[in-house]
């Protein structure tokens, strides 16, 4: 144990006192070279006055060639064995008196000391070399005539070499200091040992307390005293700081246990299907979770549904006895009276969970228990209640534990109203999906969906049935004069009317505006024209007080036809009953209708007609692009045309829907999108078009093999982006065939186009459709927006796609902007698009961008 901090110690103290041997041997090294420069030029120095000092005694009793000779050998004799090398040179003031003779080379040293008369010394590692002039005196001139005082007659140069005599020195030098190696290792050997078990002996005594550390509650055993060293101050405070750093980590750590049901409880946020359906067992298994880490008897959730009634869920760790049952039922009523908001709450009940049931909980038990709660109240939807749990209260003062008590809580609360809210708008989807959002009776998708229902049990049964057709009369002269929101209210009230006077059996729809549809299983004319009587009376006598103080009243024109009498399909059956509507307006209104074979033979001559003009405009190419625009909330701006088919006939422009019943049948239908996006495409092509285009479906043309390269035939015809082009298909028109609808969907998206699904909210397919395609558009049924200021249902529908399409990263468009008022509210609502004749009518040509 600690093996590498011992050799670390000794190593550190073997490289400083290895460190200090070197700065000492350099230091001293140095210092020497030094006194051995100094002491060299003192030598040389000392050499050249006694030169000059012999040199002039000679000079003064003056001397020939014979005695320069004899002085330069005595020179050379005297200093052979020595490092110095001697050179004297002759200035020309000599060579003119005497003559030249051979001498040295002379370098620029020299000639610089002839030149200036002033000494030269030079000192370097290797060499000294002092260069002197020698200065003419008075007692030269007698014999130098031709000089003057202080002229220079010749240099002396002396150059000693240092090499030797410093290598010498050098060796004797290494020779010491390797006596005294021996010396700074034991020394190294010593001071390591020395610090290493005192500093190990304190760094033990910790260890040995960190391994008993299993818990965040272990760091108490750490302690600054039990682990003190008596030599190293420093130990001493690494020690005291790591004890201050175990009391922080007391308060802030985490058990691996606890991390790990955090860990778990971030898994129960995600919300499935699954949970949705069972999540009450969801959290019994989190109450068993939670168990696991600190002791909890229960968990309550307290949450409302609708607007008075609240469920109470208590889920229980064990099974407990009847009087806890009792006392957790008390607790939590007066709970619910202390509570300012739920002072209102008159109805709710309790729905005991057992999560664990081989566990029991008694009374004694449950006393040592604290409660915590936590409160979530949502005002759209109108989802809120409380969260509580029951822990033993030792828990309770544990800060750590605190922190995932709140989790825990906020966890529950996140969940359970997601569920409760996710339930709500479920529920809210499936209802207005079914029914229309004025008058909650059934919508004209669902309408024709019973009336191919109710032929198939007539099938069986062996019964006819009426379908009833009602359209009010003049309606729209009490819209014009008491404005949209009244008439609204008139048709709640009408709706209520019809529903009284219908049987318990009969299948009453709001099929459009103010026309209504009744199904009459088993009923003949006389059970129709019995009950169609009785409606058309008591309509005659409901009156509704209108704004201004007096009231106003309606009558009503019906049309029935019977099942199989006039008909044999359900299409055939609404286009005879319709007939039959119209034509009691036409004969005075306030009538009831019945088919003679001559009035149906005229409705088929009618289809007839329809069907010859039709054949007419296609053959001719008078299938004519009408274009809508759609409007960005955000800029304002025109950023999208609605793809909308007219057809011409005579010169009048006749909208498409006159005509599709008959092109469906005679299948026409692709023929015609075929032909009105071609020549869309064209206009497009001609205008230089920019924006984006939305293209209506037909569930038709979607199972036609070549229709999706027809399409990229002319989008590579007129040069047109794929990118602005967008597929819509509207949830009214379902295709039966799921599979093949979401086969075309994927195939389109994969070359490049974007996809939409016009009237949201309108069929049971909504959820479907977003879950199995990859959706850009989201277009919201009109109907919702129509009266989203007058409806709260309707507003809070609305806000509830905006909220999913938002989370889905989809764009959303509002339909029927009609006024002012709805365009401002869509507007604040964030939705992205608005489209509505407030906006734009249909028109043959492109809005600017």
């Amino acid at each position: 144990m600690f093996k590498s901090l011992k050799n670390f110690i000794f190593t550190t103290n073997a490289l400083l006192i290895t460190t200090l041997f070197i700065v000492v041997f350099i230091f001293t090294t140095y210092l020497h070279t030094t006194l051995v420069q100094k002491e060299a030029i003192k030598h040389a120095e000392i050499v050249s006055n006694q030169i000059f000092s012999s040199m002039y005694q000679v000079m003064k009793k003056g001397w020939g060639k014979k005695d320069v000779d004899d002085f330069i050998n005595s020179l050379d004799n005297n200093y052979k064995n020595s490092n110095l090398d001697i050179t004297i040179h002759r200035s020309y003031l000599v060579d003119e008196l005497f003559g030249k003779t051979y001498q040295n080379r002379i370098d620029n040293r020299v000639r610089s000391v002839f030149k200036t008369g002033e000494k030269y010394t030079f000192a370097s590692f290797k060499q000294i070399r002092n260069t002197m002039p020698l200065l003419a005196k008075e007692a030269c001139l007698k014999c130098h005539t031709n000089a003057k005082s202080n002229d220079v007659l010749g240099v002396i140069d002396i150059e000693q070499n240092l090499i030797n005599i410093i290598n010498d020195t050098f060796l004797e030098y290494i020779f010491f200091l390797i006596t005294i190696i021996p010396i700074f290792i034991f020394m190294a050997y010593i001071t390591s040992r020395y610090s290493s078990n005192k500093i190990l002996f304190s760094l033990e005594k910790f260890r040995k307390k960190v391994e008993k550390i299993n818990r965040v509650e272990d760091l108490s055993l750490i302690g600054e005293k039990q682990c003190n060293s008596k030599s190293f101050r420093e130990i001493n405070y690494i020690i005291k700081e790591v004890n201050n750093l175990s009391e922080k980590l007391r308060n802030i750590a985490v058990d691996k246990e606890l991390l790990e049901f955090e860990v778990k409880l971030l898994d129960k946020l995600i919300i499935t299907s699954d949970m949705i359906k069972d999540w009450r067992v969801y959290i019994s298994d989190l109450l068993i979770d939670i168990n696991m880490v600190m002791e909890t008897t229960s968990l309550i959730t307290i949450f409302r549904v609708g607007d008075e009634h609240y469920e109470i869920d208590i889920f229980w760790y064990g099974i407990p006895n009847e009087k806890i049952k009792k006392n957790i039922e008390t607790y939590i009523g007066h709970a619910i009276k202390e509570d300012e908001y739920f002072d209102v709450i008159s109805d709710y009940e309790f729905k005991h969970n057992i999560a664990y049931r081989a566990h029991g909980i008694n009374s004694f038990d449950y006393k040592a228990f604290e409660h915590r709660t936590k409160t979530l109240f949502l005002e759209s939807p109108k989802i809120g209640g409380i969260v509580g749990i029951s822990v033993n209260s030792v828990e309770v003062y544990n800060s750590v534990k605190n922190i995932v008590l709140d989790s825990i809580l906020t966890t529950m609360a996140n969940l359970v109203g997601s569920i409760k809210a996710i339930d709500k708008y479920t529920n809210d989807l499936e209802y207005y999906a079914a029914h229309d959002p004025l008058t909650g009776l059934f919508n004209q998708r669902i309408f024709m969906d019973m009336m191919d229902n109710e032929i198939h049990r007539a099938n069986r049964n062996d019964y006819p049935f009426a379908l009833m057709v009602i359209d009010c009369d003049n309606f729209k002269l009490i819209n014009d004069r008491y404005g949209h929101a009244f008439g609204d209210k008139f048709l709640q009230e009408f709706s209520k009317i019809l529903s009284q006077m219908k049987r318990a059996e009969d299948l009453l729809s709001r099929y459009g505006g103010d026309e209504f549809t009744i199904i009459l299983p088993d009923c003949d004319v006389a059970g129709a024209k019995n009950i169609g009587d009785k409606i058309i009376k008591k309509v005659e006598e409901f009156r509704f007080e209108t704004p201004e103080g007096d009231f106003t009243s309606v009558t009503v024109s019906l049309g029935v036809s019977i099942y199989p009498h006039h008909a044999l399909t359900s299409k055939e059956l609404f286009l005879i009953a319709d007939g039959m509507m119209y034509k009691g307006k036409e004969n005075g209104k306030n009538c009831l209708e019945l088919p003679t074979q001559n009035d149906i033979s005229n409705i088929i001559k009618e289809k007839n007609e329809k069907t010859t003009l039709l054949l007419k405009a296609i053959s001719n190419n008078k299938i004519v692009p009408y274009f809508q625009p759609i409007q960005s909330s955000k800029t304002g701006k025109i950023e999208i045309s609605e793809l909308l088919m007219r057809i011409e006939i005579d010169g009048k422009i006749i909208s498409a829907k006159e005509f599709i019943e008959v092109a469906e049948n005679m299948s026409l239908i692709n023929r015609m999108d075929i032909m009105v996006i071609e020549n869309a495409f064209k206009k497009m092509q001609e205008e230089q078009y920019e924006g984006v285009l939305f293209i209506n479906l037909s569930p038709k043309s979607i199972i036609v093999g070549d229709y999706m390269r027809n399409i990229i035939d002319l989008i590579l015809k007129y040069n047109i982006s794929k990118d602005k082009i967008v597929f819509e298909i509207t949830e009214r028109e379902t295709v039966k065939n799921f599979t093949i609808l979401e086969k075309f969907v994927l195939n389109l998206k994969a070359e490049g186009f974007k996809f939409a699904i016009d009237d949201f909210g309108s069929g049971f397919s909504s959820f479907h459709y977003i879950k199995k395609f990859p959706i850009d558009y989201l277009k919201i049924d009109g109907e919702f927006l129509l009266n989203i200021n007058k409806d709260v249902k309707d507003k809070a529908f609305v806000h509830s796609i905006i909220t999913l399409a938002k989370d889905l990263g989809v764009k959303t468009v509002a339909e029927y902007i009609e006024d002012e008022d709805i365009k401002n509210t869509a507007t604040e609502m964030g939705i992205d698009y608005l489209q509505g004749f407030h906006i734009g009518r249909p028109r043959r040509d492109f809005q600017n961008i």
